[in-house]
């Protein structure tokens, strides 16, 4: 590979490698070197790690990769940053030039290149999945299943969700209209994502709903993949990435918003230009659909702009106090986050507790916590903690990838606090 090529996704975001002033504002706020406590662990360090590779002093080792690996894409560096410097993008850019160079390790060569882009045959792996737990994965703690040893390329010990027997897409219908005497006051898609629809499409169906009975024809188009977030963020296969954005953006190119549940697949699909964008063809493409996301919480508040009289408590969780968990993607990639909050306050049968630290990263991030595992689980016993000290019999999230860190966390603690998504406990 020529030398102006090995780093051309690096140089688009030189600026900000540039920008850097190594003051260390970020060692506050960093999950991972909270843990680890080593300077390449920590937003300057890594930053450091990548001008290393463009003066020639490093290269992409393996040593290399699993210091960008170890990074969650959380921005809390960014958030706490005084200068505001996008340290997560110079290290999604740099994973980009290193998979051109390296590729990645299996299985997830194949699994991101060969089933994840691939919709159907994705689903039919699931459903293989679904049958294996059944034999392979004895139930753990409540509906989870405890995933043991033998399988611990996906994570040692971990407890995770039943799959669906039927997924969202086989529940539900592509147009879904508001029930008889109810007019259609808005139009929009939804974005499934995988989590929704292959572990939790009684959630998807609770959304739909509720969209309904607010007047929201809702459309769920069938093309529609997996958001691309492992892919191209995580693996740093943009090539693939740009497959599954071209997949998504047109999709949904007819509608004029995209309701997305799941604050991974929106803030990925937001970042389809930043990272994606080739061609002025795909530009276009992809601010389009950016300009069209919003998450649910957001949709109802600030699209909608129901009053807080559209919210009610399901009769099984009145009385019962919550938190919130706000998703990373969610609040400093989505910037959502007042909106979920607007509407638990609007909630008069349960009792709302805002916990400390409510926006410290879970550990999930993803493939992160295939890779790493036992630190991601370092990182959400810091937030197990944070949500224990509320006393809350509920936890709620706008994520169904925190959801799934979280209760799995919990498990490990015994703990009988419930993880939900937000949508969960409404009427």
């Amino acid at each position: 590979m020529p030398a102006h090529d090995r780093f051309k996704e690096i140089r688009r975001f030189q600026k900000d490698n540039d920008l850097c002033m190594k003051c260390g504002f970020c060692m506050s706020s960093c999950p991972v070197y909270k843990e680890e406590l080593v300077e390449s662990s920590v937003a300057r360090g890594r930053n450091a790690l990548v001008k290393g590779l463009l003066k020639g002093q490093s290269r992409f080792t393996p040593e290399m990769a699993e210091r960008l690996d170890k990074c969650t894409l959380c921005r809390s560096c960014t958030a706490n940053c005084p200068a505001g410097v996008d340290i997560p993008a110079v290290v999604t850019a740099a994973r980009a030039d290193q998979f051109r160079e390296r590729g990645t390790k299996f299985p997830f060569n194949i699994m991101y290149r060969q089933v994840v882009p691939h919709r159907r045959l994705f689903g039919t792996l699931a459903k293989l999945t679904g049958t294996a737990q059944k034999v392979f994965t004895p139930r753990a703690h409540g509906t989870l299943r405890h995933l043991p040893l033998l399988l611990s390329g996906f994570g040692k010990g971990r407890h995770i969700p039943k799959i669906a027997p039927r997924f969202l897409r086989q529940i539900l219908p592509v147009v879904n209209l508001p029930p008889a005497g109810i007019a259609v006051k808005i139009k929009a898609g939804y974005m499934t994502g995988c989590m929704t629809d292959f572990v939790f499409p009684e959630l998807g169906k609770k959304i739909v709903d509720f969209l309904t009975r607010q007047g929201v024809e809702v459309i769920i188009p069938r093309q529609q993949g997996c958001c691309g977030a492992p892919v191209f963020m995580g693996a740093g296969d943009f090539e693939t990435g740009r497959k599954m954005a071209d997949t998504n953006a047109e999709a949904f190119k007819s509608l004029d918003y995209v309701i997305v549940d799941c604050a991974t697949c929106g803030s990925a699909m937001q970042d389809y230009p930043k990272y994606l964008a080739d061609n002025p063809d795909r530009l276009t493409a992809y601010t389009e659909i950016k300009k069209k996301i919003v998450h649910i919480t957001a949709f109802l508040t600030d699209v909608l702009k129901l009053p807080e009289t559209a919210y009610k408590v399901k009769e099984e969780f009145k009385g019962k106090t919550v938190t919130w968990h706000d998703p990373c993607h969610l609040n400093h990639h989505m910037g959502v986050k007042e909106q979920p909050r607007r509407i638990l306050k609007a909630l008069k049968d349960i009792n709302y507790i805002e916990m400390k630290e409510s926006d410290r990263c879970c550990g999930m991030a993803g493939a992160f916590s295939l890779h790493h595992y036992e630190l991601s689980q370092k990182i959400a016993g810091r937030k197990v903690k944070t949500i224990s000290e509320t006393g809350a019999d509920i936890v709620l999230t706008g994520c169904p990838g925190c959801q799934i860190q979280l209760m799995d966390s919990l498990a490990h603690s015994h703990s009988e606090i419930r993880v939900m998504h937000i949508m969960d406990i409404l009427e």
